[in-house]
């Protein structure tokens, strides 16, 4: 009798280890190979000498801190450091500011552009990726090596939209707002639920377009246009009703007036600055509002009378394209301030942050410019024959247009070269194709059309995205990269995973160094405490534990 229960004990905590479910320790063979505490210098607590050279980096109560404009830790590349194809994982405390003036950035990164070898971790804005805030603090861990692309994916036509204007990521789910063209109907919101499937969240007004989304504390927002498809070479909308207000999302179906533009039928662009919502109008007469709640929205003025577009946040600054002149400004909370035009160019279009540096898509040169610094900007190249780049978007670890007239998204690979990885929007007879917005869901680069209405999506090497807001303060954050799927963990817990995949397909050895604070977005902008780098993939319990440990605020 007493041996039978003590060889089921045994067996009972033998599948305690390899099972997490019974509630036991989990096998954890990971070993710690890097570990920088960022408490007041950039060495290596490991013994394992990977000291830092640090780049601007400021200390504080246990923390390194980095502005977003340059500050940096590099380390040097070592075979002991070497991630080939094994499994590997990040464990570090993050602390980012509930008000921001620039966007978050990257946290760690080693990863060569040139070969698209490496993973990077960050926390993602794409703002201004065409009328809308995309993607607003949420966390993406990315590997690649130079993976082939797979096939454009046909996500569907939500409802009966001839332009998918405005998309955005909300509490874990996409959302895209539409432009229709009969005279009964109206511009709706849809939630995207998987393959060509669409749920309808309702239509806020009865305007023909939902053309800008931006999540601003904690809720989604949407503004409506009567959007003139004229302007898209197409006959135009029977629909008269007149657009320019602004709604936000209670669920369901249920959408709440917070204001108008005064005397604007459509509103263009929707972004966060400073902890203030502001919104551009589409149409003359131009302008630019600030969100004070309730149904208030207070004209900031516009720079010399010209409309300000699309909307960006860049190193303490909102960023405008403009319809009227290939011009772009910025605007410091008070003031306007004159950024130049861009070439011969007669409009600018979408933003990116790619590598630290602002970009602008433009009409009709068909050419992506980089900003140096007001009246100087750097001709990145013409994205093949096109005449007008609209969508733009950073995903896992490259920079991407979207374009018109033939609806043709290409990749940015330095320089002044743009690799095309297809056409979105094959509609035949018609003037004008525009692969027209973007945004980053669950590991995959969506895309969203005109005059097809379609959502297009794409998946470049392995990602997993925490689609949802990530809290201002200090947060525990996680990366792991096992034999199968990269995971995220959030403050111990597991909260996302990518699609599958065989480790065996991505050695992600290259030569260049590791880097904390910088990658293939942005600078990082908050700060950085108790960064470790393991072989091997770490368990939910290891994680949980660290998660406990050493927090900077306490």
């Amino acid at each position: 009798m007493f041996k039978r229960f003590f060889f089921l004990l045994v067996g009972v905590i033998f599948m305690g280890v390899l099972s997490p479910g019974l509630g036991f320790a989990q096998s954890d063979e990971a070993r710690l190979i890097a570990h920088w505490r960022l408490a007041g210098d950039v060495l290596d607590a490991s013994g394992a000498g990977h000291n830092g050279t640090s780049h601007g980096v400021t200390f504080r109560e246990g923390e390194a801190v980095f502005d977003g404009r340059g500050n940096h830790v590099e380390i040097a590349n070592s075979p002991s450091l070497a991630l080939g194809k094994d499994p590997f994982s990040i464990a570090t405390w993050v602390r980012t500011d509930a008000v921001l003036d620039d966007v978050i950035g990257d946290i760690m990164s080693k990863f060569d552009p040139q070969s698209r070898t490496g993973f990077m971790l960050n926390i993602k804005h794409n703002v201004g990726a065409t009328n809308s805030q995309a993607n607003y603090r949420q966390v993406q861990f990315g590997i690649d090596n130079g993976s082939a692309l797979e096939d454009w994916k046909d996500c569907g036509r939500p409802g009966e939209a001839v332009l998918i204007f405005s998309m955005a990521t909300y509490h874990e789910q996409l959302y895209a707002g539409t432009g229709v063209a009969g005279k009964d109907s109206a511009g709706r919101v849809f939630r995207y639920d998987g393959d060509s499937d669409w749920i309808d969240c309702g239509a806020p007004d009865k305007s023909n377009s939902v053309s800008s989304m931006a999540v601003y504390e904690g809720k989604l927002y949407a503004g409506t246009a009567k959007y003139r498809l004229a302007g898209s070479s197409l006959e135009e909308s029977e629909n008269l009703n007149p657009g320019g207000s602004i709604y936000r999302y209670e669920d369901g179906k249920e959408w709440v007036k917070v204001g108008e533009l005064p005397d604007r039928e459509g509103v263009n662009g929707l972004v966060v600055y400073k902890g203030k919502l502001y919104a551009s109008s589409m149409y003359a007469p131009a302008g630019f509002f600030r969100y004070d709640g309730g149904n208030t929205w207070t004209d900031c003025g516009v720079p010399d009378g010209k409309r300000v577009e699309q909307l960006s946040v860049y190193n303490g600054d909102l960023f405008a394209t403009s319809y009227d002149g290939g011009l772009v400004f910025r605007f410091d909370g008070g003031k306007w301030t004159h950024c130049g035009q861009l070439g011969d160019n007669t409009q600018t279009y979408a933003f990116a942050i790619n590598e630290g540096r602002l970009h602008v898509g433009t009409w009709p040169s068909g050419k992506v410019f980089r900003y140096v610094a007001d009246n100087e900007w750097e001709d990145l190249g013409r994205l093949g024959e096109e005449k007008e780049v609209m969508g733009m978007a950073v995903y896992n670890g490259k920079m991407y247009g979207g374009t018109l007239p033939l609806a043709e998204v290409f990749r940015f690979d330095g320089k002044q070269n743009w690799t095309s990885i297809g056409r979105v929007d094959l509609t035949p007879d018609v003037k004008y194709r525009r692969a027209w917005t973007m945004a980053v869901f669950q590991g995959r680069l969506f895309v969203g059309t005109l005059p097809s209405g379609q959502v297009m999506s794409l998946k470049a090497g392995e990602v997993v995205t925490l689609d949802r807001q990530l809290p201002a303060g200090w947060v525990h954050l996680a990366a792991v990269k096992g034999p199968d799927r990269l995971k995220l963990y959030l403050d111990g817990k597991w909260v996302a995973s990518s699609e599958k995949f065989d480790s065996e397909n991505y050695d992600l050895s290259s030569e260049v160094p590791w880097k904390i604070g910088f990658g293939p977005h942005d600078y990082f902008n908050g700060g950085l405490s108790d960064l470790r780098v393991y072989r091997g993939a770490l368990s939910e319990k290891r994680i949980g534990k660290l998660a406990s440990e050493n927090r900077p605020d306490q």
